[in-house]
């Protein structure tokens, strides 16, 4: 791993990394290297995201199995919230292709001897606690409008979302915050999980370089997120199956997004 030093060895007084101003066209050339990334190492990838479209069936499913169907679409639209930790390995991938190391699939469980793997832990416990609040928003939400009446069937509960003015709201409502909970987890998570494979750095600083790179580039990132949203969406639609080409190749040009963003 680049990591060489414990954390404990980390200088909390560290002058943060200078963030670099991008744009649209930088996105587009680390979508293209991360397409590269992809096209050099597809058997690796696969193998690692396919718990990712299997984890969401199986979230699906027990959403079904419990009559459970209004959270149906929370678990699934909730559980990209966890993405950029899913791809810690497609950034290590990357990591080791940019440096001419051996890219072996195995390699991408590294991060597991990784110094940093402490702060990795800590920002992924940061992120299933975003995802867990936002499940926890949509059902009250749900209950708000709907009471605590669970529909009998899927047809039952597709009318009362589609054709009822209380559905709309729900739709309306849910998307925004939605929205919300999805550009706080951008925000902290977009370059963070990256920065903390390449340097020694902390959570906390990783989080905020990550904040900054934000800021510095609002409407860059904002176009970033929006990629993500409807690259994630479109391959969510054939069962999920299609995350497992979308989702590496998301994971790869995030890495190629920071090393864009974050001075070296």
């Amino acid at each position: 791993m680049a990591n060489e030093k414990s954390i404990a060895d980390i200088d909390e007084s560290e002058v943060q990394p200078a963030i670099r101003t991008i744009g649209v066209e930088d996105l587009k050339d680390a979508l293209a290297k991360g397409f590269d990334d992809f096209k050099a190492m597809p058997s690796h990838v696969l193998l690692i995201v396919v718990i990712y479209p299997v984890v969401g069936l199986f979230l699906s499913r027990v959403a079904f199995g419990y009559d459970m169907l209004p959270l149906v679409f929370p678990l699934i639209a909730g559980f990209t919230l966890i993405g950029p930790l899913a791809a810690i390995g497609l950034y290590e991938m990357s990591r080791r292709r940019e440096q001419g190391e051996d890219v072996h699939w195995g390699h991408a469980f590294d991060v597991i001897k990784s110094p940093a793997i402490p702060a990795i832990a800590m920002v992924g416990l940061l992120q299933l606690v975003i995802y867990v609040a936002w499940l926890i928003t949509a059902q009250t939400i749900y209950w708000l409008i709907f009471g605590d009446a669970v529909p009998n069937s899927i047809m039952e509960f597709a009318g009362q979302v589609l054709a009822t003015p209380g559905g709309w709201a729900l739709i309306i409502l849910g998307s925004g915050v939605g929205f919300l909970f999805a550009v706080l987890v951008l925000a902290i998570s977009v370059v963070s999980f990256p920065l903390l494979l390449d340097r020694n750095v902390s959570a906390a600083m990783a989080i905020q370089v990550s904040v900054r790179s934000v800021i510095e580039n609002p409407v860059t990132m904002a176009i970033w997120g929006l990629i993500v949203a409807v690259c994630l969406a479109l391959g969510s639609l054939p069962l999920f199956v299609g995350l497992a080409i979308v989702m590496p190749v998301l994971g790869h040009a995030t890495w190629h997004l920071y090393r864009k963003v974050v001075e070296r």
